[in-house]
């Protein structure tokens, strides 16, 4: 969440250290784990809280309402964070990052409480089976099959076919989180199943960091195999870009488990705890204010000055380089999300979907 925050919000979105962009189109960055990460995550959180229920006789047909009801306010969270603040329904967003999640959550939860682990590994395949064969054999209308460019992919001819002007606002005609690719997307979300089965083995701390590790070793080694016929692109979220994240976070997800409950680095990570207990509430209140930020203006001696415009150059611009300076308000911008956080949590406010 915090990474997610710091990369949303840079001051200047034309000085922005590599990192903290995301891969113009092939390829990756370090931001481009961000999403992933929170799909993967809900998958090995889905194994603990809707194991635990099924352990102790709640039934299938209740969990599955419930998660139902959670993925539709996922959704119009998701829909009121692009329709904020303008109000504008003629180009308004219909998929985006919660909405994403919403849908991935809900396909999750149908396969967790209808399969068991050689279901769910069926699943993984067929979902990514399914959307190689479409982007390379199926054909787009003035471009053939198999293209991967940005114009003349599968993906973005169903996005302008049938979002239409509800595409994401910076690309018009195609949306990063459109339709094709949530299927390797929902593949992602079924991989943490998996890390969250290996969690809950009956087996020492040190075995079960050790299978997570060599997974997600596997995991990285058939992403850049596959990265030969299917790029790595978030944008796309190949099927190489879903083995090769999964395999990132499995790796991370095995380092830190054997450092906070091997090690008991406890401390070290309670700031990330802090962001972690409130994540839905941080993001949106993150998306809100920066939005209100852009949103607020006033006519001055130079013409219109927009609010956000004009605190980065206020404050921040003067500080350091332009680089540095916009990396100093996204910090900043952090904290102030960090501070919201804490004093949740210090109160003990923790909001669920």
């Amino acid at each position: 969440m915090a990474f997610m925050i710091l990369v949303n919000t840079p001051g200047d979105g034309n000085h922005t250290y590599w990192p903290l962009e995301h891969a113009r189109w092939h390829g990756w960055t370090p931001t481009d784990v961000v999403f992933p990460s929170f799909l993967w995550i809900i998958g090995v959180a889905m194994t603990l809280s809707l194991g635990r229920r099924l352990a102790r006789g709640d039934s299938r047909a209740g969990l599955f309402r419930q998660a139902a009801r959670r993925a539709a306010i996922l959704f119009a969270l998701g829909v009121l964070v692009y329709v904020y603040p303008a109000f504008d329904l003629s180009t308004q967003r219909i998929l985006g990052v919660l909405q994403r999640t919403a849908i991935c959550y809900l396909a999750a939860a149908a396969i967790y409480l209808t399969t068991r682990l050689r279901g769910q590994i069926v699943w993984i395949v067929s979902l990514m089976a399914v959307y190689w064969l479409l982007m390379k054999f199926v054909p787009v209308p003035g471009y053939g099959s198999g293209r991967l460019d940005v114009e003349g992919n599968l993906a973005h001819y169903v996005d302008r076919i049938v979002l239409g002007s509800h595409n994401y606002l910076q690309t018009k005609t195609w949306d990063p989180e459109g339709i094709v690719s949530t299927l390797p997307a929902i593949a992602t979300c079924l991989l943490g199943l998996v890390a969250g089965y290996i969690l809950g083995l009956r087996r020492s701390l040190g075995e079960r960091c050790l299978r997570l590790l060599g997974l997600g070793v596997i995991l990285l080694a058939a992403g850049l195999i596959c990265n030969t016929w299917l790029p790595i692109n978030k944008k796309l979220w190949t099927d190489s870009f879903t083995l090769f994240m999964a395999g990132l976070d499995f790796v991370l997800f095995a380092g830190f488990l054997w450092l906070v409950d091997g090690l008991g680095w406890r401390r070290v990570v309670k700031p990330l705890v802090v962001m972690g207990m409130n994540t839905i509430v941080i993001y949106l209140a993150s998306e809100f204010l920066d939005e209100a930020l852009g949103w607020v203006h006033w006519t001055g001696a130079d013409g219109k000055v927009v609010l956000r415009e004009w605190l980065y150059e206020h404050l921040f611009a003067q500080l350091a380089s332009p680089y540095n300076a916009s990396l100093i308000y996204a910090v900043s911008y952090v904290l102030v999300m960090f501070l919201i956080a804490w004093a949740l949590y210090r109160r003990g406010w923790f909001v669920r979907v």
